[in-house]
């Protein structure tokens, strides 16, 4: 089941984002800051914060989303996790096809990722390109010195090339 995060799943999503071993200090700080705009500012349309369970009833992942500022039907897929212990059993991919389809249900137009290239990121770029996600642009040293943004794009409701 996905569901809009309540507060009383804070504490476990701060968990098993940090679980994932994915996460710099830094950034965990920003993904909770995110977390906290949507928690304590419900007016706010910047970020909306979804959770998915298992069979179990435990929260198994979650993702920050939410429309791109000045554009026009493009969103961008901020933040998501899945925990360790539930990784591998499709609640990433049911994440993400849910966001698909919000999108669209938005008539939104495109989903934007960002990731590194750094080689711990190797299967989050085979998960986003197995969803056909496509590789669109590359800045080098963006992150650090030898650590890429990689920007992946998913047009919505358009065929893609080779269709």
């Amino acid at each position: 089941m996905i569901r809009s995060m309540a507060r009383s799943d804070k504490t476990v999503v701060m968990e098993l984002i940090e679980a994932t071993n994915f996460f710099r200090p830094d950034e965990l700080h920003v993904a909770e800051e995110l977390v906290d705009i949507y928690l304590n500012h419900p007016d706010q349309k910047d970020y909306e914060v979804v959770v998915i369970e298992s069979e179990e009833h435990e929260v198994a992942g979650y993702l920050t989303w939410g429309s791109t500022a000045l554009t026009v039907g493009t969103y961008d897929l901020y933040w998501m996790a899945v925990s360790p212990k539930h990784q591998g059993k499709g609640y990433g991919k049911k994440l993400v096809e849910w966001l698909e389809a919000k999108v669209a249900e938005l008539r939104g137009r495109m989903i934007i990722v960002e990731t590194s290239s750094m080689p711990k990121y190797d299967p989050t770029r085979r998960f986003y390109s197995g969803l056909n996600y496509r590789e669109i642009a590359r800045i080098p040293d963006f992150y650090q010195p030898g650590d890429d943004r990689v920007i992946y794009v998913k047009q919505l409701g358009l065929k893609e090339k080779g269709d």
